[in-house]
Order: C-alpha cells, then sequence, then structure tokens
C-alpha cells in the first residue's frame, strides 16, 4: 500500500506526506490509499473535515456499489423543476460538483445538455464511468476534488452540486465556479433529505445510524433553504430558491440500500460495526415497515447568477 498522491508546496495544493494527502486548508485532511492486487489498481480517498461529524473520517468509495444501486432516488418533479428554470437542457454545457455515481447527469442526458461530472473519490468515478457506458451515455467523468478543478474560462453555462455543497472549500471553490461559468451562467444548488420528526421509518432509521455514528451531523433534518456561505454573494446573486416536500418510493430491501449508504453508516463505519448494523436494521424494518412504503422527504434548490 503506497501513496499515489503528486505532490507540489503551494498554497491551498495537497501535500503528500507518510503516505497520507493532506489539505492545508480548513482543517481538512484527506488519505489516499492504493492498493496494486494483481487484478489492478484500487484507490481509496478517507476524508477528515473538522466541519463534519466532528472528523470523524470517512470515504465514499467503500459504499460506492451501494451508493450506484440504491441511492438515484430523486422523482420526476426534482428534475423537472430544474428544467422548467431553463437549466440543465440541450445546447448547454454543464458541469456535476460531486457527481458521486452520476446520478444527476444520467437522469438528464436525455434533455440534450453536454455534461461533464468530477468526484473526489476514484470509485464513485469508476460507477458513474461503467453505469453511463453500459447505457450508451457519453459524459465526461473525472476523478478530482472540487478545489482542484481546472478548467478553461468561460466553459460552462450551468454548474451543479446536488448533495455535496457544504463539503467544499467555498473560499477556494466560489471564485474557481465564476470563472468556468461562462456569462450569466447559473450555479445550481440541489439538495433532499427525508424528514425524521414527521415519517418514522426514517426517525427510527435515523436513531439506529446515531447509535453506530453518534457524531453524524446528517441528522434532524427539517424543512430550510439551502445554505449559502457568504463568499458566494462575491460572486454570485441569488435568483431563485424553492423548498417542496416529496414522497419517495422504497422497497424494505431498496430502503435498507439507501440507508447503508450514507455517511454514517457505510461510507465510515467499521467492518464488523457495519455488520451489526446491517443485521439490526433488518430486524428493525421487519418490525416497523411494510415491503412497500413511502417516505417523506423535502427537496430544495437554490439557483445562483453569476455577477457581469
Amino acid at each position: 500500500m503506497k501513496s499515489l498522491a503528486q505532490t507540489k508546496e503551494s498554497a491551498g495544493a495537497l501535500i503528500s506526506h507518510n503516505g497520507f494527502v493532506y489539505s492545508n486548508l480548513r482543517k481538512r485532511l484527506f488519505r489516499m490509499y492504493v492498493n496494486d492486487p494483481k487484478k489492478g489498481w484500487y484507490c481509496h480517498m478517507e476524508i477528515e473535515d473538522s466541519r463534519i461529524d466532528a472528523g470523524k473520517a470517512f470515504d465514499w468509495g467503500r459504499t460506492s456499489e451501494a451508493y450506484a444501486k440504491y441511492r438515484d432516488i430523486y422523482p420526476e418533479e426534482f428534475y423537472r423543476k430544474i428544467l422548467d428554470r431553463g437549466l440543465c437542457k440541450e445546447g448547454q454545457k454543464v458541469l456535476d460538483l460531486g457527481t458521486g455515481t452520476g446520478v444527476i447527469p444520467r437522469n438528464m442526458y436525455q434533455y440534450g445538455a453536454h455534461w461533464t461530472g468530477t468526484d473526489i473519490s476514484p470509485e464513485q468515478i469508476g460507477q458513474a464511468k461503467r453505469i453511463s457506458e453500459k447505457a450508451g451515455m457519453n459524459i465526461d467523468f473525472r476523478a478530482v476534488a472540487t478545489e482542484e478543478i481546472d478548467f478553461p474560462k468561460e466553459s460552462f453555462d450551468v454548474v451543479t452540486a446536488c448533495q455535496c455543497f457544504w463539503y467544499f472549500d467555498h473560499e477556494r471553490v466560489m471564485p474557481k465556479l465564476a470563472e468556468i461559468l461562462k456569462q450569466d451562467g447559473r450555479l445550481l444548488v440541489l439538495y433532499m433529505a427525508w424528514l425524521p420528526f414527521e415519517d418514522e421509518i426514517a426517525g427510527k432509521s435515523e436513531e439506529l445510524v446515531l447509535k453506530y455514528s453518534p457524531s453524524w451531523s446528517g441528522a434532524g433534518e427539517t424543512r430550510h433553504p439551502i445554505w449559502i456561505p457568504d463568499v458566494a454573494y462575491e460572486y454570485f446573486e441569488i435568483e431563485d430558491h424553492e423548498e417542496y416536500d416529496v414522497m419517495v418510493p422504497f422497497t424494505k430491501e431498496s430502503w435498507h440500500g439507501r440507508m447503508k449508504a450514507c455517511r454514517g453508516v457505510g461510507a465510515s463505519l467499521s467492518g464488523e460495526e457495519l455488520k451489526r448494523w446491517d443485521q439490526e436494521h433488518r430486524n428493525l424494518l421487519d418490525e416497523i415497515a411494510p415491503e412497500q412504503f413511502e417516505v417523506r422527504h423535502y427537496a430544495a434548490l437554490a439557483v445562483l447568477r453569476k455577477k457581469g
């Protein structure tokens, strides 16, 4: 096991040391592990961020398979509200940040935009490429942290960020996004979360996540507009925002998979912890859930226009 990092000592760069990759900003730590088994290379990106889960390490690559299978759950209304605002459609070039397994580009591909997707996790990008190529989609997926993206000026009409905006180092990212967006370009921030205080199944499942990950900061969601950091207003102005409820259908198996693919479970628990959580959550669903059900979520979007 050895580090794959390319090192450079400059402001905001990733710095390699003793097999780990460190970010020298905002108390963030990246560890990049690379195995070289006979069947090929495998890369793992572990992240610690003092703002998230009290700094507990997580790695989306550990849950990429479940993420690809169980987190493609946004309803048609979610995408329709994007299109109704004239975004992510034919004739536009769109960059999807924190793309994960490419859920947003893959579901909106049919509307004709030219998509690029980036994500810090090589495993997530691997899943995105596999699924999109199998479907015959021409999407440019790249494994790169948002802080390190490097595109020419005015490359995109729209930049999207779904379920990931709060992970970024906004002091570094916001000027980059303004630079790579065309004049009058838009930044679209998207989010959807279950409502644990209004939905019994969601609430009980969340309690179990907290039993195994007490510092998980993804719990306790209520309806609210998407948070936009102050630095964003130096480069963008709010054009529109909306918050609305959606009922999302699940089976016991798909809800179990959705919960497993969350940061507080599959991305952070040890193998033994995950095994115990898996059995306990299955038992819980057998007690409280029918075979098919809906879970109440709220969704939110914020459209930011690049300043002239």
